[in-house]
């Protein structure tokens, strides 16, 4: 499975709601992921550019895409980004295979 960061910016019409009837959105958070294939792993609100990041794993960033048009389409969140995120172990595997292949890039010039 892959990691993926998704942040975004909760509606005006969002922030009336949880004024109105303060709730942990967790839980709502969960159900979408999984009804799209992923699986959240952390939630947090957030201060600065955006209200909302969340870390959660899926097969595809298909699933997170998915999952956050659903959400805007209700009219709750906007200006949603996803990110790949990967493991430092992966990370050094990638730069292992980009040294096996750097011979085959010619720079310009």
């Amino acid at each position: 499975m892959a990691t993926f960061i998704v942040q975004g910016r909760f509606s005006a019409d969002a922030i009336k709601g949880l004024i109105a009837k303060p709730e942990d959105r967790r839980e709502a958070a969960e159900k979408l992921f999984a009804a799209c294939g992923g699986k959240l792993k952390d939630y947090y609100v957030t201060t600065g550019e955006n209200d909302f990041l969340v870390i959660i794993e899926a097969d595809d960033g298909e699933s997170a895409v998915v999952a956050g048009m659903a959400a805007a389409a209700a009219g709750t969140v906007s200006h949603i980004t996803t990110t790949r995120a990967w493991t430092t172990g992966e990370f050094k595997r990638m730069a292992e295979r980009a040294g096996e292949v750097i011979g085959a890039y010619k720079p310009p010039g």
